[in-house]
């Protein structure tokens, strides 16, 4: 299966559009002003999808299947918390004893027209027609409560299409989430009728994916030895989306982040990203002390130089798997607010592209709250030619350690200095 570029934005376009039309029929409906917080085109896997389900928050809402011109599986769910506010806006001037028993058609009514808001939406940007069943209420906690089994793509490993919006009220803290997860076949049908000359292949994305994941096998192997956390990867998928939209992806808390630049046969961006909790707790591993103001100097130092260990690990894997060569610069440390620790990235591609594919990873920590957000943002050009001349079969094979070993690593964390991504 070819994946033309321009298919992809359209269809990116599809879901933002169907996102806008759905908050709008909220509001129309409820009252309830939203607004679109993100729109993913994600290539994925069922364990991902599962793992974005698998907060603990208690959610309510429908999953309705989808016939026709793209059939799969629509699921919308609010917040436990959400869900309440839209019923009882609906429900409120019942009595205690009805509006309860009102809540569950009420949540239905609601995501039902919101749901066809997506679909609508999508149908006008397809021009097709899709035919959609009826809705199946669901709440719990868990995946396996809001999804069956054959919602999902039959492989466990096989990267799937899905797309996801996250929607939120304005003054409120309401907020639920959308996944559309369609059928192969029904995927397959549409990226056929929409292939030309900037495509790539869907079998060698899934190689490159491999890449990735090897990659950030290898960064939490090093992550392991550095520190004495045991870590492993969380989240894994990526993401096609539109440039302008990255920052929103992006926690609005105050973050440390380490950015390169990377230049040879792929050339982009590479940004790790931490909360202010995990890079403390990274300093404290390694250096052996908690900074009692911000991070200093020999804070700051210290996470430079285990980024770009960590960098070094992951470009040299996938220069290794490319038979080719990729180096990247001096890391760029920042200490700002999230979108902030992003928006220079987005200046350095932005004139060259529109969209971008993201290489989306989180590592997390097993016995204690740490975490890095990863992300890879190949120039398209260059990921196009890459994945042309890629040997799949090589993936598996090809040694992924970093030339910079860890004994190399400076024994002095306050020599290493910070750079410049442009």
């Amino acid at each position: 299966m070819q994946l033309d570029i321009d298919a992809l934005s359209t269809f990116y376009e599809m879901a933002r559009g169907g996102a806008d039309l759905a908050a709008t029929r909220l509001a129309a409906m409820t009252g309830i002003r939203a607004r679109v917080r993100v729109t993913r085109l994600n290539f994925t896997t069922p364990a991902t999808i599962e793992s974005e389900l698998s907060d603990g928050v208690p959610k309510m809402g429908i999953k309705v299947p989808l016939e026709g011109g793209l059939a799969g599986t629509s699921l919308i769910v609010f917040d436990e918390a959400g869900a309440r506010e839209v019923a009882e806006t609906l429900a409120g001037e019942l009595r205690d004893d009805l509006r309860e028993g009102l809540f569950e058609s009420a949540i239905t009514e609601v995501s039902q027209i919101m749901n066809n808001g997506f679909v609508d939406g999508w149908a006008n940007v397809l021009g097709t027609e899709i035919d959609v069943e009826a809705p199946v209420y669901v709440e719990g906690s868990s995946p396996a409560e809001l999804l069956d089994r054959e919602d999902l793509p039959e492989s466990t490993t096989e990267l799937a299409v899905a797309f996801r919006s996250k929607i939120e009220a304005v003054e409120t803290d309401m907020r639920f989430q959308h996944y559309l997860i369609p059928e192969r076949e029904s995927v397959s049908e549409l990226f056929h009728r929409h292939t030309g000359e900037r495509s790539i292949d869907y079998g060698k994305l899934a190689g490159f994916d491999r890449m990735a994941q090897r990659g950030a096998e290898e960064v939490a192997a090093n992550l392991t030895k550095m520190t004495d956390m045991e870590t492993g990867i969380d989240v894994r998928r990526i993401n096609f989306i539109s440039l302008d939209a990255i920052p929103g992806e992006v926690s609005n808390a105050r973050l440390v982040s380490v950015a390169f630049s990377f230049d040879g046969r792929v050339s982009g961006y590479l940004l790790f990203l931490f909360d202010e909790h995990s890079a403390n707790r990274l300093v404290n591993a390694t250096v052996g002390r908690l900074p009692s103001e911000g991070f200093g100097d020999l804070g700051e130092d210290a996470i430079q130089e285990l980024c770009n260990i960590m960098a070094s690990g992951l470009l040299d894997g996938w220069a290794n798997m490319l038979d080719a060569k990729i180096d990247h610069s001096t890391p760029a440390y920042a200490y700002d607010m999230g979108a902030a620790a992003v928006d220079p990235l987005i200046v350095g591609l932005v004139e060259q592209q529109e969209f971008a594919f993201v290489f989306d990873t989180r590592i997390d920590a097993e016995d204690t709250a740490f975490d890095v957000d990863i992300y890879v943002i190949p120039d398209e050009e260059d990921l196009r030619d890459a994945l042309d001349d890629l040997d799949v079969t090589r993936v598996d094979d090809a040694e992924v350690a970093s030339s910079y070993s860890l004994d190399e690593a400076d024994a002095n964390p306050e020599e290493v200095s910070g750079g410049d991504l442009f």
